[in-house]
C-alpha cells in the first residue's frame, strides 16, 4: 500500500529519463524538488510527533494493563511496534529531501529495510486484525478468537519473518545514486511499486470483503445495542483507508511508466511527458500525506476507541497526573522547611 520516499522520487541518473543528465535539456524538476524539500520535513515531523506518543503510549498500556497473552492483543502490540519502525524511517527520508543522502550505503541499506518492515508488517497486521474481527462477529466461540500463549507467540513469529522475506530487496538493492539512496536499478524499482500495489489490493479485498459482512450482520434485528457505533466506526476505518491509499497507489502506479524503457521523444512530446510527470510528482507529495499519516491513526481506530482502552489511558494519564502533584508537593515540602516554614503545600 505504500512505498518509501526514495524510491519513487529519484533513482539514478541512468534510468530515470527527466532529472540528472537531462534535466537542462528535457524537464527542469528544480521547484518540484524545491517543494518537497520544504513540504515534506514539516509534514514528517507532525507524523513523527504524533506516532511516537500514541504508539508509546499504546505499548505503555498493555504492559500495564493487559494480558499480553491474548492474540487481540498480541496483534495490537505488533502494529503498535511495526507503526514505530515505520515511524524511525520518516526523519531520514525528511533528510533525504533537505540535504540528499550523506549517510553512506550501509545506513541506505538499514534504513530502507527498517523502513519497509514496519510497512508490510503493519499492512499484514491490519488484515489479520480484520479477519479476526470478522470471525469473531460471525463465529465468537471459534478457538481463533479466544487463542492464547503459544499460538500468539508463534503468529508474532510468523508475521515478522513474512514481513522480514518481502522486505528483504530493500537490504540487498538499496544503493546510493547521485546522492539519493533508492534502488539500484529500475527493475526493482517497479518490483516495489507492483507488491505495494498487490498488497494495497489483498488489504482492500479483505476490508471490503469482512467489514461488508459485519455491518450486515450487525443490521440484523437481533444485534446488540451498541450496533450504531460499530457501524459508524467501520465506516470510518474504511474511509480512511481508501482516501489514505486510492490515491497513493494510483499515483506510484502511474510513475512506474517512467521506469520503462521508451523510445525517444520529440521536443513536444517531450515537454508534455516532463510536465505531466511534474503533476505526479506534486500528486504523490499530497498522496503520500494522507497515506504516511496510518502510523499514527492506527492507535485512535484501532486502540483508542475501544471503552477499555479509554479507560486505561484515562487511568494512566490520572496516574502520571497523580505522580507529578505528589513530586511537585515533595519539592515545595522540601523548599518550605529550608526556609524555616512548617508547613506543606
Amino acid at each position: 500500500m505504500s512505498t518509501t520516499t526514495f524510491s519513487y522520487d529519484y533513482t539514478s541518473s541512468d534510468q530515470y529519463k527527466y532529472d540528472y543528465d537531462y534535466e537542462d535539456e528535457v524537464c527542469n524538476k528544480t521547484s518540484v524538488r524545491q517543494f518537497g524539500a520544504i513540504f515534506m520535513p514539516v509534514f514528517f515531523s507532525m507524523v513523527v510527533v504524533l506516532s511516537l506518543v500514541g504508539n508509546i503510549l499504546v505499548l505503555v498500556i498493555l504492559v500495564k494493563y493487559e494480558n499480553l497473552r491474548s492474540l487481540t492483543n498480541t496483534f495490537i502490540m505488533n502494529l503498535a511496534l511495526s507503526d514505530l519502525l515505520f515511524t524511525t524511517g520518516l526523519p531520514f527520508w525528511a533528510y533525504n529531501h533537505m540535504h540528499h543522502w550523506t549517510l553512506g550505503v550501509p545506513a541506505c541499506k538499514i534504513v530502507s529495510f527498517t523502513f519497509y518492515l514496519g510497512f508490510y508488517s503493519s499492512s499484514i497486521l491490519l488484515i489479520l486484525m480484520t479477519i479476526h474481527r470478522y470471525v469473531a462477529v460471525v463465529s465468537p466461540l471459534s478457538g481463533i478468537v479466544t487463542t492464547t500463549g503459544f499460538y500468539s507467540v508463534v503468529a508474532s513469529v510468523l508475521i515478522w519473518l513474512f514481513s522480514a522475506l518481502v522486505s528483504s530487496p530493500a537490504f540487498m538493492f538499496a544503493a546510493v545514486n547521485s546522492d539519493i539512496c533508492g534502488y539500484v536499478n529500475s527493475y526493482w524499482t517497479l518490483w516495489a511499486i507492483y507488491q505495494q500495489n498487490i498488497l494495497f489490493l489483498l488489504t482492500a479485498a479483505v476490508f471490503i470483503f469482512c467489514y461488508s459482512q459485519i455491518t450486515w450482520r450487525l443490521l440484523r434485528p437481533t444485534a446488540q445495542r451498541r450496533r450504531t457505533k460499530t457501524i459508524k466506526l467501520i465506516f470510518m476505518l474504511m474511509v480512511v483507508f481508501f482516501v489514505g491509499w486510492v490515491p497513493y497507489n494510483t499515483v506510484i502506479n502511474l510513475q512506474s511508466s517512467d521506469y520503462s524503457p521508451s523510445p525517444a521523444a520529440d521536443s513536444e512530446t517531450g515537454a508534455q511527458d516532463c510536465d505531466q510527470s511534474k503533476r505526479l510528482d506534486y500528486a504523490l507529495y499530497v498522496a503520500r500525506l494522507f497515506a504516511y499519516s496510518h502510523c499514527c491513526l492506527n492507535p485512535i481506530f484501532y486502540v483508542f476507541v475501544g471503552i477499555k482502552f479509554k479507560n486505561h489511558l484515562k487511568k494512566l494519564l490520572s496516574t502520571w497526573s497523580d505522580n507529578g502533584n505528589n513530586s511537585r508537593r515533595s519539592r515545595l515540602t522540601v523548599t518550605s522547611v529550608t526556609s524555616g516554614d512548617e508547613f506543606s503545600l
